[in-house]
């Protein structure tokens, strides 16, 4: 029997026509040597593994530089309009395969590196993750001087950037631990710092002619000649530069991430007094800035760190966007432009996360609060970001300088979840950005006086709409201050966007509903299709060709062959080879042996109560009971895998990971269920698993409460890799049912309506339990200590949390799940028909391209146009 193509050699068969000037094997091979040497001070005598991975991103980065360098004086020459994304968040993963997908270099490096002696697969797998986001995967969204969307679709969103030709760049923070490293210690998570950077980064350029400053706490004086924060402290902003090529069309775009430094005379006054040692160490203080990315998802934690951290990057960057404003070039003429009214003309700001107001930018100028900011991410919780410029070189009154705001800025929204928007107390921001509370007072007086213009003595509305929310702790409301400093207001589904204009700013809706868009999300076919499946992508080119890369839309013209046996064949060998390739991954690294050909069903996203999880949970358990009570029955066999980390924090969420370690642990060991159910938890999920896990799977759960779910993109991710998909209609699932066709997901359980229904009529868990037997038995179960043995109380909150404290109505949607379950298990009898369902799957996912999301984002928000155009590659790619 032949051996199975590697993931390499699969890959090089899809062409990599229309890229000119690819160097040679020979070239390659020189200035990997000249790297190792030259770079890198070793020779092969003493070179480790690491140092040869290290000289093979240096060879590849040699290839982006010069197309880096000609993209960036193609800007400068035709001055276009640019969109500035700006992130708390990008989950970017590991760099050297994407580049080497979007250069169409791979197949020279895989010939390169066989010709040294060399295993691509083994260098790749010694690069660390940047995990600079929380997250199930990682990938989100941006805007106009603009608001982001979460981690891992801000890095969807870069790569559509590019390769859709848009002048754009990222900006967020290079923090020095990103998203902790999850490990299992006796069934429970424990936090690992993620220590990314130890080895160095050898895609990253510092930039330290472009440092900006950044202030905090002081004090406002108001004199006769104006306004002025004084006695502020000085952090220093050092960008360190990372380039984001495009696909196969020689732009590369430039995401740019700041590291905290203290200045150089921070505290040494006390140096005359004997502090010295105490004024460096205090250095450390302001440095601790960009140390850590704060773990919480979907959750709003007001600590003074992260207001530090939201303003630190949007001071920096609102900085760096006026002085590239005012450096430009017109025709032949240089030119400094001063009048900033021309600001929306050439800048979109789109704010992902949550950012806040910006920093002085001159002597004397006057601050304005220029931008906006933008609600939650995907993986992340839904914060806003405010964002302040200080005008330099032109003095604007608060109304003008507004207006440039509110033309230049966007907001998208992330979350609908109440803890997780973003509510700053008042004595914090006062301490820590004096001067832009006052800015935000006055933008709020006269916000409440145009509500009080349209709806006379309507004082409830006035408390609704307020930015400033009154109560024993008076607190910003920044949601709201983002849709007041906007010209657009998105969500990133249909139904959430519907959902966001009915109930959570429904006042703001009635007022300005020309604001009011939806952008459904979408996830960049290179690194999710090309790079992660290649086998999957190679019998997709076959059929129609290879310009669905570039347009996901034509993936419906395999609708032509929905009956082919060939293609039906094709696709089921390609899934089952990934299935083998996940199951000897998961052996060689988890130590447990599964069945490949058992049912691959997954969950992997954020532990959250709305994920349900615990649904899951309760599926494996009536499950287990079934075979236990029925051993001889012909069931079909179930890997069932759950993966994700749980905010440090979160009592519950930590707590569902040990409950679902414990089943595993009854049910893996049971003799008579044997390898007809297997249940594994996926340690330390993140996106070079997801990349491995995501190809494998059958089924993809997706089984959120309707209407707390903003979009998904993993449900995306599932889809385009040929998994089926079990869920509610929530989120992006609903238009994924209208693309593929209901009857082509397995679809359960409540709607919207259902849920606001229950919402008014009241949710009595208790019912369910003492009406449905299964339910009653596995909640018992849990509840008497079955699964815990040794500590029969372990799970007592979760049981008292579901009988008596379920915001997300996880026995609702019991029965209907389980119904469905069955029906699932059915049809993976019939290789056959399940095979078609996902060819249905695949066809429709066109939509969910990044590449139509971003464009949408463009045209309709930021008023570019996408560009097909290539830029002319350098005649060295070296140079």
């Amino acid at each position: 029997m032949p051996k199975p193509l590697t993931d390499q050699e699969k890959r090089k068969q899809i062409s990599v026509r229309g890229l000119a000037g690819v160097e040679n094997v020979s070239d390659l091979k020189t200035n990997f040597n000249r790297h190792l040497h030259f770079t890198l001070v070793k020779d092969r005598n003493v070179a480790t593994k690491r140092d040869y991975y290290f000289a093979l991103a240096n060879t590849v980065r040699d290839h982006l530089v010069g197309r880096w360098i000609r993209t960036q004086q193609h800007y400068y020459e035709k001055d276009p309009k640019r969109v500035y994304y700006l992130s708390l968040e990008f989950y970017m993963g590991r760099t050297l395969q994407n580049t080497m997908v979007n250069l169409a270099l791979e197949n020279a490096c895989d010939e390169a590196t066989y010709q040294l002696g060399l295993d691509m697969e083994e260098l790749q797998d010694i690069e660390e993750d940047a995990g600079l986001g929380n997250g199930g995967s990682g990938q989100e969204n941006p805007h106009l001087i603009s608001p982001s969307p979460p981690p891992v679709l801000s890095a969807c969103f870069l790569d559509s950037m590019a390769s859709l030709g848009l002048a754009a760049y990222g900006y967020g923070i290079r923090y020095e631990f990103g998203i902790f490293n999850q490990k299992i210690v006796n069934g429970w998570q424990v936090e690992e710092a993620d220590d990314w950077l130890r080895y160095g980064n050898p895609w990253e350029k510092a930039r330290p002619e472009y440092m900006r400053p950044v202030h905090f706490y002081g004090r406002v004086e108001h004199t006769p000649d104006g306004v002025k924060w004084v006695d502020t402290q000085v952090v220093l902003a050092l960008p360190y530069d990372t380039p984001v090529p495009g696909y196969r069309n020689n732009v590369v775009n430039t995401m740019r991430l700041w590291s905290a430094k203290a200045p150089c005379d921070f505290n040494l006054k006390d140096f005359n007094v004997g502090g010295y040692i105490q004024a460096v160490l205090d250095r450390n203080l302001a440095e601790n800035i960009s140390r850590v990315l704060y773990p919480n998802d979907n959750f709003f934690e007001g600590k003074e760190l992260r207001l530090k951290q939201e303003y630190f990057v949007v001071a920096a960057t609102l900085q760096d966007i006026v002085r590239r404003f005012k450096s430009s070039k017109f025709g032949s003429t240089e030119v400094v432009r001063v009048d900033l009214s021309t600001l929306p003309d050439k800048v979109s700001g789109h704010p992902a996360e949550r950012h806040p107001p910006s920093p002085d930018m001159g002597e004397g100028t006057v601050l304005v609060p220029l931008l906006k900011q933008k609600c939650c991410t995907k993986n992340r919780s839904p914060l806003p970001l405010t964002i302040s410029f200080y005008m330099h070189l032109c003095v604007l009154p608060l109304s003008q300088a507004w207006d440039i705001v509110t033309r230049t800025c966007a907001y998208t929204n992330h979350t609908v979840l109440p803890e997780a928007l973003e509510r700053w107390p008042i004595d914090l921001f006062q301490n820590l950005l004096p001067r832009h509370l006052e800015i935000i007072f006055e933008i709020n007086r006269r916000h409440l006086e145009r509500i009080a213009n349209l709806y006379p003595g309507d004082h409830d509305r006035l408390r609704r709409m307020s930015l400033v929310e009154e109560g024993d702790q008076k607190k910003i409301n920044m949601a709201h201050l983002c849709i007041v400093g906007s010209h657009a207001v998105n969500g990133v589904a249909r139904i959430h966007s519907d959902i966001i204009k009915a109930t959570l700013f429904k006042d703001f809706y009635e007022v300005d509903p020309h604001k009011f868009q939806n952008k459904t999300n979408g996830i960049t076919p290179r690194r999710w299709l090309v790079m992660c499946n290649p086998g999957l992508a190679e019998v997709i080119a076959e059929r129609i060709g290879e310009d669905y890369i570039r347009d996901l839309d034509q993936l419906k013209n395999l609708l032509e062959f929905v009956d082919d046996d060939s293609l039906i064949r094709d696709i089921a060998k390609v899934k089952q080879e990934n299935k083998l390739k996940f199951s000897a991954y998961l052996e060689e690294h988890y130590k447990v042996k599964i069945n490949p050909n058992s049912m691959f069903d997954v969950q992997v996203k954020r532990i959250h109560e709305y994920k349900r999880q615990l649904l899951n949970c309760l599926h494996i358990i009536t499950l287990y009971n079934r075979i236990k009570k029925e051993p001889n029955k012909n069931w079909t066999p179930r890997t069932i895998m759950i993966g994700g980390k749980a905010a440090p924090g979160y009592h519950t969420a930590k707590l569902i990971i040990r409950l679902i370690t414990a089943v595993g642990d009854i049910v893996n060991h049971d003799e008579v269920v044997g390898d007809r159910l297997k249940v594994i938890f996926l340690e330390n999920y993140k996106v070079t698993l997801a990349e491995k896990i995501i190809p494998a799977s059958d089924l993809s759960e997706q089984i959120s409460t309707a209407g707390t779910e903003a979009s998904g993109t993993g449900n995306m991710k599932f889809m385009l890799n040929g998994a089926l998909t079990i869920g509610t209609m929530d989120g992006a699932n609903v238009e994924m049912a209208e693309e593929a066709g209901e009857e082509n997901l397995f679809i359960f359980g409540m709607r919207v309506d259902d849920v606001d229904a229950m919402d008014k009529s009241g949710y009595d868990a208790m019912e369910y339990y003492n009406r449905i037997p299964e339910l009653k038995l596995a909640m018992d179960q849990i509840a008497g200590g079955y699964f815990s043995p040794d500590q029969h109380d372990l799970f007592k909150d979760i049981v008292n949390m579901l009988l008596h404290h379920d915001r997300f109505k996880v026995f609702a949607d019991y029965e209907a799940y389980i119904k469905c379950q069955d029906k699932v298990s059915a049809l993976y009898k019939n290789p056959k028909e399940w095979t078609k369902m996902v060819i249905h799957n695949i066809a429709g996912c066109g939509k969910f391209s990044s590449d139509r999301t971003i464009s949408q984002y463009a045209r309709e928000i930021w008023g570019m146009e996408p560009s097909l155009e290539r830029i002319p590659a350098p005649d060295d790619p070296r140079q």
